[in-house]
């Protein structure tokens, strides 16, 4: 397979610090943590998460789910998600699927109405975070109607199984015939079947991840034009000393390391399976990906993994970009109005318009 050819397009300046109106909105967020109520949640959640048994794992699972619910319903008032969401025409599909019973995966359809009645438009195939235990689809549609609009394409919002219900590999094998099934049916779909493109965040960068796995496996990478993992769960660096992670790794380490847990349907027996952890995919498998973009942010939770695939990728030829945007943390960007986050939209744009349209 030829190496991609980078443009080098993005080399932000990182700076040590977070940006000041950053800043602000974390001391908030700070502040609303350590309040007596917050406080009181936060330490029984760590009670739970430091137990090893099944009655533990599923309530850290409903907490989680429940922090996470009212969190991504606060990103989705902003009046430029609003504004977005009345530019789209939105519907509902099912891709069926035996892997793990007979499941139809249900997939949000989010197209512009500038769209409507033209073919063969570019698609952008997602899945959403939540560390893939928690969250859906539907919360991400806000940030998704704006990606949509802003770019003019087609966006496919997946809603994978979760974990622990569902384990690895069957979450990522949802998000894969979902991507089989857009691309077989491009044509009623109204999408350009060689301008397709995967992607996904934090949990949903892990899922995107697996799915490229399985497209190199398969020798199936021509499926996808393009692949922007973004701010990915990529391996079980969380497992590795905290002295040597970041602040930002170090602050919920035992969190994630009980996640990876509850994705694995064995964790012993998976622990170098490039599924569960596409870190560890071999040299051979990393160089039948699918051209790659990773998006990351300088305070990121997994920047030190993300960064070390993606200088895998380069050296396997298969990197486009390694975008990091600097003064912001994990999901930062969800604040769409803050300075940062207008950098990453225009930087996701101009990717889209460089690799993929």
């Amino acid at each position: 397979m030829p190496r991609v050819e980078s443009k080098n397009l993005f080399n932000f300046p990182l700076q040590g610090i977070m940006d000041e109106d950053v800043a602000k909105l974390m001391a908030g967020f700070m502040e609303t943590m350590y309040k007596d109520e917050a406080k009181e949640a936060r330490a029984k959640m760590e009670e739970v998460r430091d137990k090893d048994d099944p009655e533990s794992d599923l309530q850290y699972v409903k907490m989680l789910r429940g922090m996470m619910e009212p969190m991504m319903k606060l990103f989705s008032g902003q009046p430029k998600m609003k504004e977005c969401a009345e530019q789209i025409d939105a519907t509902v599909m099912h891709v069926p699927t035996t892997h793990d019973g007979d499941f139809r995966v249900p997939v949000e359809v989010y197209t512009p109405k500038k769209l409507a009645g033209k073919k063969a438009n570019p698609a952008y195939i997602y899945a959403h975070g939540g560390g893939a235990v928690a969250s859906d689809a539907a919360a991400s549609r806000p940030w998704l109607d704006v990606i949509a609009v802003e770019n003019e394409l087609v966006a496919f919002n997946v809603d994978y199984r979760l974990a622990p219900e569902t384990k690895c590999p069957n979450n990522v094998k949802d998000f894969y015939e979902a991507i089989k099934y857009i691309k077989n049916n491009s044509e009623s779909l109204g999408v350009d079947p060689e301008r397709i493109a995967i992607g996904g965040d934090s949990g949903g960068g892990y899922i995107c991840l697996g799915a490229m796995v399985l497209l190199a496996r398969n020798d199936e990478t021509d499926l996808v034009k393009l692949a922007i993992p973004g701010i990915p769960m990529v391996d079980d660096y969380c497992f590795s000393s905290p002295e040597c992670m970041t602040k930002e790794e170090r602050f919920d380490y035992k969190g994630m390391r009980k996640i990876w847990k509850l994705i694995a349907a064995d964790f012993e027996a998976q622990n170098s399976d490039p599924l569960l952890f596409p870190g560890k995919a071999s040299d051979e498998l990393l160089e039948k990906f699918p051209p790659t973009i990773i998006r990351e942010v300088e305070f990121d939770m997994f920047i030190t993994e993300a960064t070390r695939l993606a200088n895998r990728l380069r050296r396997a030829g298969r990197l486009l970009e390694l975008i990091v945007i600097p003064g912001i943390p994990h999901t930062g960007t969800l604040h769409i109005d803050l300075k940062a986050s207008k950098m990453d939209l225009n930087a996701f744009k101009t990717a889209i318009n460089e690799y993929l349209i």
